[in-house]
């Protein structure tokens, strides 16, 4: 029982493996492997969401699962979106551009990468250390929150993204510096302390499971069905929430001295 939860976590290594070398080996001519790598990135979230229960549930959890655990997620959500979103977004520009304008471009994209890993780093060091984490803008007591962007879910837009282009990279520049401004922003929203949603609260374990069964199926149906614009429109939805309830706190907190007067 205690190989169990272990297992799920060298899923979730593999998959990070695996989107490593389909990144190295995407190109454009060849963009399915960038395709493939976002899918294998998609497929490692389940992996992780389900290692930590299974060890609640089966009463195996461990320092040593806890440690593989975020090792696990810094390499398959931290390295490996890292290098699809330098390789998908920066590697294949075309010759446009002066010659060195587009070395200059495709070195800050690197480095905005790079900014992504560390603050993808910082996040899972951050939630290793924090026990009872508090929001800059608190929701409600009787729900849970993670404080900043989790790593997963950054890692999962980025997947998304490329997954919604099939894997063809970007060859425009004002593009490329338009996905510079994304994977720095999802950055900055896993070190920020905002708080996002975290579902915990979701019981599949509960005494009338089979409508949210039912749920479940058709969202997976649908999801397979539709995988481009669903994922991206999910993985948006949660990033905007993020935005959108800081934004919301300032206001209220804005608004209240003045409603006072």
């Amino acid at each position: 029982m205690f190989i169990l939860p272990s297992v799920f976590t060298a899923g979730n290594i593999a998959a990070g493996y695996y989107a490593i070398t389909q990144s190295l080996e995407g190109s454009a001519l060849a963009p399915q492997h960038f395709n493939y790598a976002a899918l294998a990135i998609g497929f490692a979230i389940p992996f992780d969401a389900i290692d930590g229960r299974i060890a609640r549930m089966t009463n195996t959890t461990s320092d040593f699962g806890k440690e593989l655990d975020s090792l696990a997620d810094v390499v398959t959500f931290g390295v490996a979106p890292s290098i699809l979103a330098f390789s998908w977004g920066f590697r294949s520009l075309a010759m446009v551009l002066d010659p060195l304008m587009q070395q200059r471009l495709i070195q800050v994209g690197a480095f905005i990468c790079f900014l992504f890993l560390i603050c993808g780093a910082a996040r899972l060091a951050r939630f290793n250390i924090s026990h009872t984490p508090v929001a800059l803008n608190p929701g409600r007591p009787d729900r849970k929150y993670f404080v900043g962007m989790p790593i997963p879910a950054s890692a999962g837009m980025i997947a998304a993204v490329v997954h919604f282009f099939r894997g063809e990279p970007l060859a425009v520049w004002w593009m490329s510096v338009l996905w510079m401004v994304l994977v720095g922003l999802i950055g900055f929203l896993m070190v920020s302390t905002w708080r996002f949603w975290s579902g915990k609260e979701i019981n599949l374990f509960n005494r009338h499971p089979f409508r949210l069964l039912i749920l479940l199926g058709a969202a997976v149906y649908a999801l397979v069905i539709f995988s481009q614009v669903l994922l991206l429109l999910m993985a948006v939805f949660y990033m905007c929430s993020g935005i959108f309830s800081r934004a919301a706190y300032s206001w209220s907190r804005r608004r209240k001295p003045a409603v006072t007067a």
